[in-house]
């Protein structure tokens, strides 16, 4: 039996963490596609509990915690639920493409502890790498294109206004639900660079068209670079989230609707946001072969913490405005 078809107690890992031979096991290239721990199984004294938690994060797979513990074993996994059927629903999940869950748990446990511009550099190279990977390929031969058309808004894809300081940015895709598309990557670029440019602009505000504020990357435009390296550059020279990063304390970003993969992602940079009670938030990228890459494993998790985050693109759900708000991903709700 796989130890990833059982939970697995604080004294097997501990076995398990003074074999140095042993990390190697625990990958989806040995079968294994992650692995469950009974946080409450803790009783580990210090040089044992650090041990354990320098073997956890070593690991090429994600780890999931199951009971209400909040020791040190529960908080170093990359995942924390509270029971085995929740666990298991991830572990489902994760099966379906465990290259990109391994990735994306190795990235949050890297960069919980780095600054933002190398975090960045983290992730975007990971993204990179999987883009030429067997589970984003199969998904881009599966997918067919999408039927909506292109240029049925009138208009550039950012609308800019200024009232004395204050400058108000629209996101202007609603027939394509505000999509990401380069076209919009570089409307806020364009945007966002004058911001830093003019110290006179001393509020920004960020909105989005439409029913919704953006359900994430143009999914047409994925994995159109020409190959991953200049995806990279690309997304080292022009990342939006950068951008917002450096003027984030001018800035406020408002939600409604749906707020999906990157829609979500970019606004977490700003300093506040603020949501309609009708926002939802969605990190869907691993049924793509993917992670997050517009940014949300750097901004996301300084908003939420590493294993929420974890949560989020994992399970691959939905959370709705008032769990948004208790977590922190948002800083507060629009009276309706």
């Amino acid at each position: 039996m796989s130890a990833a078809s059982v939970t697995v107690d604080a004294r097997q890992l501990l076995d398990w963490a003074r074999d140095p031979m042993s990390a190697a096991r625990f990958s989806a290239l040995s079968g294994c596609t992650c692995l469950r721990i009974d946080a409450a199984s803790d009783r580990l004294d210090g040089e044992e509990a650090a041990l354990v938690r320098c073997w956890l994060r070593a690991l090429a797979c994600p780890t999931i915690a199951i009971g209400t513990s909040s020791g040190a074993l529960a908080a170093t996994c990359d995942v924390h639920v509270g029971t085995r059927a929740e666990a298991e629903a991830l572990a489902h999940n994760i099966e379906r493409t465990p290259l990109a869950a391994a990735l994306l748990v190795q990235v949050l446990r890297a960069v919980e502890a780095m600054a933002v511009e190398e975090g960045l550099l983290v992730e975007s190279l990971a993204y990179s790498s999987l883009q030429v990977g067997p589970e984003f390929l199969a998904w881009r031969a599966s997918s067919a294109p999408s039927a909506a058309q292109p240029g049925l808004d009138p208009g550039p894809a950012v609308e800019a206004g200024r009232e004395q300081d204050r400058l108000m940015l629209e996101l202007n895709r609603p027939s394509r639900r505000n999509a990401m598309s380069v076209e919009m990557r570089d409307g806020l670029i364009e945007s966002l660079q004058l911001v830093l440019a003019d110290d006179t602009i001393r509020q920004v505000e960020i909105r989005g068209r439409g029913r919704c504020f953006s359900t994430g990357g143009d999914l047409d435009e994925f994995g159109s670079a020409p190959d991953p390296a200049t995806a990279h550059l690309v997304r080292r020279i022009a990342l939006p989230g950068r951008l917002l990063e450096a003027c984030r304390d001018r800035v406020s970003v408002h939600l409604h609707g749906a707020c999906i993969g990157s829609g979500i992602e970019f606004p977490a940079f700003a300093s506040r946001i603020v949501a309609s009670p009708d926002a939802w938030f969605q990190l869907p990228e691993l049924r793509y072969g993917l992670i997050p890459g517009a940014g949300g494993c750097v901004s996301i998790t300084r908003r939420i913490g590493r294993q929420r985050t974890a949560w989020l693109a994992l399970s691959g759900k939905r959370i709705d405005a008032r769990t948004a708000l208790e977590w922190g991903l948002v800083d507060a709700i629009k009276a309706p």
